[in-house]
C-alpha cells in the first residue's frame, strides 16, 4: 500500500506461501494476498511483493500465462513493484538451508534468472515505475573467496541490461543486493568495500560505459540507479549492526537501498542450559539459521543453528540467531527477539526515509513453534503489517479485521 507523503509502499513478500509453480504464485495471489489487501485496505490499491522461482518465471514467458498474470494484478487492484529474486528454486518444504543461494552470482544461471525477472516486471508495470528486485549476497560465505571480479562482472551486465530495459520502456528495475549472515557479504563494512572496489569503483564505470555506451559520468550515474541493497533488518541484527550507523555508513558510500525488509530475528540474552534445550524446537531442517555469538567485544560465528548447539563453551554468551519470528512478538520465553533493531530502523525510516520499499518478510510461518502462530497465516501477515503502521505513526484507520 502508499504510504503517506515519503514513506514510499508497504508490502510483504510472496515467499511467505508455497508458491513455487504459477499456478500456485495464481493461487496464493486470488487467495491469502487478496485476503490481505481486503484487510489492510480493501479500496486502495495495494502494493504485492511477488516472489517467482526460475520454474514459475520460465512459465510466465508464455503469452497467456503473461495475460493471465496481468488479469490478476489489475482484478484485484495490486501494484507488481518489487519481486523477491533470491530464491532461485523451491523454497518450502524439501531441505533448502545453504542451497538457497545456488546458483549463486558466480554462475550465468543467476544472471539469466536476474535479467528474466527484470523483463518480467517491467512488463508488469506502468511507465515511469520504480521496480526493485531483491538477490543472493554474492554466495555462500566459504565460496566466494577469489570470485570477486566474476561476482562484479555478472552484476555489472544485469545492471546494463536494466539499463537498456529503461531506456526500451520507461521502467526501472533496481537490483538490491541482500546481505546475510554467513554470506559472501555479510556485513554493511563488507558490503561498502565491495561496492566500492568492484560496482561503483573507475574499473566498474569503464565495463558499464562499454556494456552501455554512455559517457562514463553516465554510466556512473546509472550504476546506482540499477545496483544497491536490499537491508534485511533481521540480518543486519543478527550481525550486531548500529542501527543509524549502518543507514549512515551506506548513504556516505551512496549505496541506495531499494528494499527495506522488515524483519526480526530471534535473541537469547544469555545462554545456558535451558536455553539450549528449548532451543531445539527452533531446530528445524528446512532453513538454514546462522548464529552469531557474542561474549563481550568477540563475535564467534556458525553457519546453522544446530552447530552453534554442539558448542559446549557458550553459557553465558548473546546469541542472534537468523530465524525470522514475528515482528509483533518481542518476548519468546525464555528468548527475546530483535524487535527494538526493527523499531530503530522505522524510526529512522520516519525521519528520513530508507527506501521506497518496505517489505514484511517473515517466511518461516510453516516452520515456527506453535505458540507463535495465530489461527491463520492471513491474520498473522495483517497484524504485521498493522504493527508497521503504528510505528510509522500512520496507525490503522483504513484496515479491518479479517
Amino acid at each position: 500500500m502508499k504510504l503517506p507523503g515519503d514513506l514510499g509502499h508497504l508490502t510483504y513478500c510472496l515467499n511467505i506461501h508455497p508458491a513455487e509453480t504459477w499456478n500456485e504464485c495464481r493461487a496464493a495471489l486470488s487467495g491469502p494476498v487478496a485476503a490481505v489487501k481486503q484487510a489492510l485496505c480493501p479500496d486502495d490499491p495495494f502494493t504485492v511483493g511477488l516472489r517467482f522461482s526460475a520454474v514459475a518465471t520460465e512459465a510466465l514467458e508464455d503469452t497467456e500465462a503473461r495475460a493471465d498474470l496481468k488479469q490478476i494484478l489489475a482484478a484485484h487492484d495490486f501494484q507488481a513493484l518489487t519481486v523477491n529474486g533470491f530464491p532461485y528454486g523451491p523454497f518450502h518444504g524439501p531441505r533448502v538451508k545453504e542451497d538457497v543461494y545456488q546458483p549463486d552470482w558466480t554462475k550465468p544461471e543467476r544472471a539469466a534468472y536476474t535479467i528474466a525477472l527484470a523483463e518480467l516486471m517491467a512488463d508488469l508495470n506502468p511507465q515511469g515505475a520504480e521496480i526493485s528486485l531483491s538477490t543472493v549476497p554474492g554466495t555462500f560465505k566459504p565460496l566466494g573467496a577469489g570470485q570477486e571480479r566474476k561476482m562484479a562482472d555478472y552484476f555489472l551486465r544485469c545492471a546494463a541490461f536494466c539499463h537498456d530495459v529503461r531506456e526500451q520502456t520507461r521502467r526501472t528495475v533496481q537490483i538490491a543486493i541482500e546481505p546475510e549472515p554467513f554470506c559472501f557479504l555479510e556485513t554493511i563494512a563488507e558490503t561498502v568495500a565491495f561496492f566500492d572496489k568492484y560496482l561503483f569503483s573507475d574499473a566498474a564505470v569503464t565495463t558499464m560505459s562499454g556494456l552501455t555506451g554512455l559517457s562514463r559520468g553516465d554510466a556512473a550515474a546509472a550504476l546506482p540507479r540499477h545496483l544497491g541493497l536490499c537491508y534485511d533488518v533481521c540480518h543486519a541484527a543478527v550481525e550486531y549492526e548500529d542501527p543509524a550507523g549502518s543507514i549512515t555508513a551506506l548513504r556516505s558510500a551512496g549505496i541506495p537501498v531499494h528494499k527495506l525488509q522488515l524483519s526480526a530475528a530471534l535473541r537469547v540474552p544469555s545462554v545456558d542450559g535451558r536455553a539450549r534445550k528449548t532451543l531445539a524446537a527452533f531446530d528445524e531442517p528446512t532453513y538454514l539459521h546462522q548464529v552469531v555469538s557474542r561474549r563481550g567485544e568477540t563475535l564467534h560465528y556458525t553457519s546453522d543453528l544446530q552447530e552453534a548447539l554442539a558448542r559446549l563453551d557458550s553459557d553465558g554468551e548473546e546469541w542472534r540467531i537468523h530465524f525470522h519470528v514475528p515482528l509483533f512478538v518481542d518476548d519468546i520465553p525464555p528468548f527475546k527477539s530483535t524487535q527494538d533493531f526493527l523499531g530503530e530502523i522505522l524510526k529512522i525510516h520516519r525521519q528520513a526515509p530508507i527506501s521506497n520499499h518496505l517489505e514484511v518478510e517473515t517466511y518461516t510461518w510453516g516452520v515456527l513453534p506453535g505458540g507463535l502462530r495465530g489461527e491463520s497465516i492471513e491474520d498473522d501477515i495483517a497484524r504485521e503489517m498493522r504493527w508497521v503502521l503504528d510505528r510509522l505513526d500512520i496507525g490503522n484507520a483504513k484496515t479491518s479485521a479479517l
